[in-house]
């Protein structure tokens, strides 16, 4: 079952689910952007790869790729950057033409670095996308098991230490089960608006439930 639940869910395989509902949310990001007029696209946590999926390497577009360790790029249009998503002072204020964010903001686990790095967005993009998962959903999308997110803390430590959930193996002490558990920390769609106040919220459907929300910037 976790064999399937990760080929429905991966991140870089073209064929998965996952990268199916993307390309459909892409098509929303894809009005950001000019066919004739070069953009900007910061990226912040992304991956090279995600870009080869969503047929956008090649283009005219510049895309700065931005995570907390360096990686080496295949295309004359990306490049990679070290740096802190709470942290963007390395561009001025509105320079960059779009900032892009999918599934990375639920990682900083507490409102306040959440806060840091949507104001820093704010800042420095005259236009944004960022995705994040749905509270909401029934399916934790990270240990990809069904309500998890919604347990108590303590029992959500039990399952990660004796079972290998979603992307995560077993883990060995009850400090290192905590740390997995509580560093994710999902959103409802009032705080992502919260978040964006200057934002239009799409809310993406899936069987009939809202699965992830993209704050969109125009």
């Amino acid at each position: 079952m976790r064999g399937m639940l990760q080929k429905l869910a991966s991140s870089v395989s073209a064929k998965s689910l996952a990268s199916s509902l993307r390309r459909k949310r892409f098509i929303l990001f894809r009005a950001l952007t000019s066919t004739n007029e070069p953009s900007t696209i910061l990226d912040v946590g992304g991956s090279e790869r995600f870009w080869e999926i969503q047929n956008f390497c090649n283009t005219i577009h510049k895309i700065i790729i931005l995570n907390l360790t360096k990686f080496e790029t295949h295309y004359p249009n990306i490049a990679s950057v070290i740096g802190d998503a709470r942290d963007l002072s390395m561009f001025d204020d509105q320079s960059i033409d779009i900032v892009f964010s999918n599934s990375v903001i639920e990682h900083l686990e507490t409102h306040e670095h959440q806060t840091k790095m949507a104001n820093e967005i704010r800042r420095v993009g005259r236009r944004y996308f960022i995705q994040t998962h749905s509270y909401y959903f029934l399916l934790e999308p990270h240990f990809l098991f069904p309500f998890f997110h919604w347990l108590p803390i303590a029992i959500r430590v039990l399952l990660v230490r004796y079972l290998s959930l979603g992307w995560y193996p077993k883990f060995k002490s009850k400090d290192e089960a905590y740390q997995a558990v509580t560093k994710i920390r999902l959103l409802r769609k009032s705080e992502v608006k919260a978040l964006f106040p200057d934002s239009i919220i799409y809310s993406e459907k899936f069987c009939g439930f809202t699965k992830s929300y993209s704050a969109i910037r125009s």
